[in-house]
C-alpha cells in the first residue's frame, strides 16, 4: 500500500520544496495540496469541521505552483490536488495548467476534484446558483476533457459556455485525462460524478467504506466502468496501525495520511513519527 501526504501549505510552513525532497527521501508515495484562494472575511458559511476556521485556511498556497516545484526537485513523487474546486476556474486555462504540470512531471499529477463548502468564497468566483456548482463543475470537466482529447474535440455546455474544437498541447501523459479522483461525502450526486469522468474516490477521512463502497460499486458497474479499474484513495486520514491493516483487507492501494500545517522542524517530527507506515 503506497502511503502519500496531504497538507496544507502556507507562507508559515515547511516550503514545497523542502518537503517534497523530505518524502521522497524517507519513500513516502504521494503529496496532494488543497485549494483556497481567499476566505471572504464576511462569511456565514460555517466551518464543515465545526469551531472556528483554523489559520492555514486564509494563508494557503496556490497548489499548481507550489507542487511545480514539488516536481522541479523529485522524480518519482507523485503530485496531486485535494482538490481542485474546478468552478472557481475557467476551464480552459484549468485545463492548460494541469496538463502542463503532468507534462513536466513525466505524468506524476492526479486531479483531485471537489465542490467545495464556502459559499462566500464561491460567489467571489461568479458561482452565484449554490445548488448548481455540481452540475457547473460537470460541464468544466467536460471542457478539459475536450481539450485533452487526442484531436480537436468540441463541447458544448447546457448552462454555461462550452469550446470549439481546438488545438491544445500538452495532452496528458496516459492520454484523455490525468488520473481523477473525486472527493466528498458518499452519496447518489457524488457518485455521479465519479461514474461520469473520473478514475475513482477520495473519501475524506476514509471511514464507512464497508457501508459505501458496495453502493459505489453498483453505479460503476452500471455505468459500464471496469470493475477492476475503480481506484479507492482515503484522504486525510490520521493513521492507526488497525486503520491502515483494515485499509489493506479492503484492497486500498494508496492512503493519504494528514501533516499539521506546521514549521520545518514539527512536519519533519511527524514524518518521523508516519515513518513506521512506509
Amino acid at each position: 500500500m503506497r502511503i502519500s501526504t496531504t497538507i496544507f501549505l502556507t507562507d508559515e510552513t515547511i516550503t514545497p520544496v523542502r518537503l517534497a525532497r523530505e518524502l521522497q527521501q524517507r519513500g513516502f508515495a504521494g503529496l496532494y495540496l488543497p485549494e483556497h484562494t481567499h476566505i471572504p472575511v464576511e462569511r456565514t458559511t460555517p466551518y464543515p469541521n465545526g469551531g472556528d476556521l483554523p489559520r492555514e485556511y486564509t494563508r494557503t498556497l496556490d497548489p499548481f505552483v507550489a507542487l511545480a516545484q514539488a516536481a522541479a526537485v523529485t522524480d518519482r513523487l507523485t503530485l496531486g490536488t485535494g482538490v481542485t474546486l474546478p468552478m472557481e476556474h475557467d476551464p480552459i486555462a484549468l485545463a492548460k495548467q494541469i496538463a502542463t504540470l503532468d507534462h513536466l512531471s513525466g505524468g506524476r499529477f492526479t486531479l483531485g476534484v471537489g465542490f467545495g463548502w464556502n459559499r462566500e468564497e464561491a460567489a467571489d468566483h461568479g458561482v452565484t446558483d449554490w445548488r448548481a456548482r455540481r452540475d457547473l463543475v460537470l460541464e468544466r470537466m467536460g471542457v478539459m476533457r475536450a481539450l485533452w482529447a487526442d484531436g480537436p474535440t468540441a463541447y458544448e455546455g447546457e448552462s454555461g459556455p462550452g469550446v470549439r474544437a481546438s488545438h491544445a498541447f500538452p495532452k496528458p501523459v496516459r492520454g484523455g485525462a490525468p488520473r481523477t479522483l473525486v472527493g466528498g461525502a458518499a452519496g447518489p450526486k457524488l457518485f455521479t460524478h465519479i461514474c461520469a469522468y473520473a478514475d475513482g474516490w477520495m473519501p475524506i477521512g476514509g471511514a464507512g467504506l464497508s457501508r459505501t463502497l458496495p453502493e459505489l460499486k453498483e453505479r460503476w458497474q452500471e455505468a459500464g466502468r471496469d470493475p477492476d479499474a475503480l481506484t479507492i484513495v482515503p484522504y486525510a486520514v490520521l493513521p492507526t496501525p488497525g486503520k491502515l491493516a483494515h485499509y489493506a483487507e479492503q484492497d486500498i492501494e494508496e492512503v493519504v495520511l494528514q501533516l499539521p500545517p506546521g514549521d520545518t522542524a514539527t512536519v519533519l517530527k511527524t514524518l518521523d513519527d508516519y515513518a513506521q507506515y512506509v
